[in-house]
């Protein structure tokens, strides 16, 4: 309902976004080159040149804007999300712009039109927000194109809903009231939602309040009520929709699909999936090797100082496990003597560890340890960026103890991650730690990734908790 009610705004919107696009474009010809001129341009450069470029940027405007979730429902209703968005789409149109222009060797474009463009089409795009925002509303006040909307339930899933659809006012979706199936009793429902009466007046409510779509979200104790309420709706002109009970099932990435003419609602799934895991396969082996050759001579000497600090090699690698639960050895500069577990079996390093030898100490404090495991995210067994990988000797003892731990294991381990930068690694909070990490497969984008590699060169190589 709610992607078929802006289907057209969304698509008149990009319409708009690319509109804006070839303006800004041409607006920056004509201040880069003929009505502010700063810096001062030595010559005039063919305009046909840059008409025809503006064509493309428009292209490329409505690609890179969808592609950064411009579009998206939950960022449209939201200003400040929206404009955040807005930029996000913005900086990834100006990379693009920049990467074609370098390749396009028949024609060199000025790289101060290009900031000139980003201003104009960043001052356009807030304008036209507004603008929007404010048509809408009229529309709307005047009762075009709005969607008044039942729901049936007063459980958890209804009140859910309740909430979430109240940040979709500005979109011209209203919900009405609710017929609460257990006489008001235990109610969970907010207050100031108007109870509009029971079940069996259904079809005088509908007429009444001029319903166009009836949302269905009863609690499992109550379904009982589906072969009245679908005998009541078969008389009616309205659409509806069931919200299902999930209880305190977590879901990942939840999808609704058709599998001929069946409905299949996958509760659980990777992002990792399509276009999303070549994105990131591509950066994960663009960044490993620029890592892997700007870190080589470091690793290097690494390696030489294990070797003459203590006996043993230098390198090691341990079960650890990845992605959909499948083990690999993660490679690691040894940190302790080569004996290290024979009296303890597997545990967690703790402070002053014994076992841990001087130069191991050195390289713990400051992740050094784990530099090789960029080699795992260049073979494909780790990301870069992702939940860390355990032993699977630890993952049986906490796979039963922590809810929802093993959904960690629906995207590939990774170096760096959402909760080692935020603090959250080594002998802490695991149930912040999982917490973290399903907050990060739940909201995963590639800007997110970006962003946390950002990140980590600042947080993520030195921690009081790297025993």
């Amino acid at each position: 309902m709610l992607k078929r009610h802006t289907q057209v705004f969304a698509t008149l919107l990009r319409l708009l976004d690319m509109s804006l696009a070839f303006v800004a474009w041409e607006l920056a010809y004509q201040l880069r080159f003929l009505w502010i001129d700063l810096p001062h341009a030595s010559m005039i450069p063919s305009h046909t040149e840059y008409l025809q470029a503006a064509y493309f940027v428009a292209v490329l405007t409505g690609f890179a804007f969808s592609f950064s979730g411009v579009y998206r429902l939950h960022k449209v209703v939201h200003p400040p999300q929206e404009f955040y968005h807005l930029l996000r789409g913005t900086l990834s149109l100006l990379l693009l712009t920049l990467v074609a222009a370098f390749f396009y060797r028949e024609f060199s474009f000025s790289r101060v039109h290009t900031l000139y463009f980003f201003a104009c089409l960043l001052i356009l795009l807030f304008l036209s927000r507004l603008i929007t925002k404010g048509s809408l509303h009229w529309l709307h006040s005047r009762g075009a194109y709005v969607e008044h909307v039942l729901l049936i339930g007063n459980g958890d899933s209804a009140n859910k809903f309740i909430e979430r659809l109240g940040r979709l006012k500005s979109l011209g979706i209203i919900l009405k009231g609710v017929i609460e199936t257990n006489g008001n009793l235990d109610s969970v429902i907010p207050a100031n939602i108007p109870r509009l009466g029971r079940i069996d007046q259904l079809n005088q409510i509908i007429k009444a309040h001029q319903i166009d779509q009836v949302f269905i979200a009863l609690p499992s104790e109550e379904q009982h009520y589906l072969p009245e309420l679908k005998e009541l709706l078969a008389e009616q002109w309205v659409d509806v929709s069931i919200i299902p009970d999930l209880g305190t099932f977590r879901t990942l990435h939840t999808e609704v699909e058709s599998f001929d003419d069946i409905p299949i609602v996958t509760l659980v799934q990777s992002p990792m999936t399509g276009w999303n895991q070549v994105l990131k396969r591509l950066l994960d082996i663009s960044g490993a090797f620029f890592a892997i050759v700007l870190f080589s001579p470091l690793m290097l000497v690494i390696a030489v100082l294990i070797k003459l600090s203590s006996s043993g090699p230098a390198l090691y690698g341990q079960d650890r496990m990845g992605l959909d639960g499948r083990t690999f050895k993660a490679l690691k500069f040894r940190s302790m003597q080569t004996d290290a577990e024979s009296q303890t079996g597997a545990v967690w390093a703790s402070e002053n560890d014994e076992r841990r030898t001087k130069f191991g100490v050195f390289l713990r404090n400051y992740s050094l340890d784990e530099l090789p495991q960029l080699f795992n995210v260049f073979k494909g067994e780790m990301s870069l960026v992702g939940p860390r990988p355990e032993r699977p000797v630890f993952i049986e003892q906490f796979k039963s103890k922590i809810p929802n731990y093993m959904l960690r294991h629906k995207v590939k381990a990774g170096i760096t991650g959402w909760a080692q930068i935020n603090g959250w690694r080594g002998n802490t909070s695991l149930e912040k730690r999982i917490e973290c990490d399903l907050y990060y497969i739940e909201r995963w984008s590639l800007w997110f990734d970006i962003k946390i590699l950002f990140l980590t060169l600042f947080r993520g190589f030195v921690d009081p908790h790297a025993y």
